[in-house]
């Protein structure tokens, strides 16, 4: 197997998506084969299906939280944070993933662009209450309110239909211009993610441009896996904590 070099050097923003989060035993959408209750998933995972029923919302983020609560990192979380640990501010992880594995295993530098499945929020836009931290399984029947505005509250997640953060990606997009012009090695790997579509077909294009090194690390075959210059087939569990040489 190829081996990744992580110098002094060395920038890395690496991108991991659900790949990563299955191998620790959290479905996937894929794996649910896109219905939840015989529903397409879009109707517990959007703002309109919010609107239409906020009781079937919560009871599906309820028992997403429940079997998140769980399950634990697995060697590939555990990798990146040795990576992280090595590099320090030259490196950036950015995730598709709202599991939060990646925090508990250790890892401090993360985007999570997605939103945070234990994380809360007033689905009121004009209520100034900022996300807060919410490991609640709330009962059936049950649409917690806000304390401050009287709102629906909401899970912090981005849904169908609605925009990624700014700030997040302008974290990710203030990093690899501070890894471009630095003079030393600008990576980017994508891990448990087909890279195929959005972002991660933006970021291998943007990093290739700005003449970086890209790796993509997936358990299938990526249809777009030649726009990648390496590409290693497996389990990012068991591909990443070999793939990386710190030195």
């Amino acid at each position: 197997m190829e081996t990744l070099l992580l110098d002094s050097n060395t920038w890395l923003l690496v991108l991991t998506g659900a790949g990563v989060s299955a191998e620790s035993g959290v479905p996937t959408f894929r794996g649910m084969n896109g219905l939840w209750e015989d529903q397409p998933v879009e109707q517990v995972a959007s703002p309109e299906g919010f609107a239409k029923d906020p009781l079937r919302v919560w009871r599906f983020y309820s028992q997403r939280r429940a079997g998140a609560a769980g399950v634990s990192p697995n060697p590939g979380h555990d990798a990146l944070v040795a990576w992280e640990r090595h590099l320090g501010d030259r490196f950036l992880l950015a995730t598709q993933n709202v599991d939060g594995l990646h925090s508990r295993a250790g890892s401090q530098r993360v985007v999570e662009m997605h939103g945070n499945l234990f994380k809360t929020r007033c689905s009121n836009d004009e209520c100034k209450r900022a996300p807060f931290d919410d490991t609640t399984v709330y009962p059936a029947g049950t649409v917690p309110g806000c304390k401050d505005c009287g709102g629906l509250l909401r899970p912090h997640i981005v849904w169908f239909g609605e925009y990624l953060d700014p700030a997040d990606l302008e974290r990710i997009q203030d990093f690899s211009l501070r890894a471009a012009s630095s003079g030393g090695r600008f990576v980017f790997l994508a891990a448990g993610t087909s890279g195929a579509v959005y972002p991660a077909a933006g970021m291998v294009d943007q990093v290739r441009g700005a003449g970086g090194e890209t790796w993509l690390v997936n358990l299938d075959p990526a249809e777009n896996s030649r726009r990648f210059q390496h590409s290693v087939q497996g389990k990012s569990g068991e591909v990443l904590p070999k793939l990386g040489r710190l030195v």
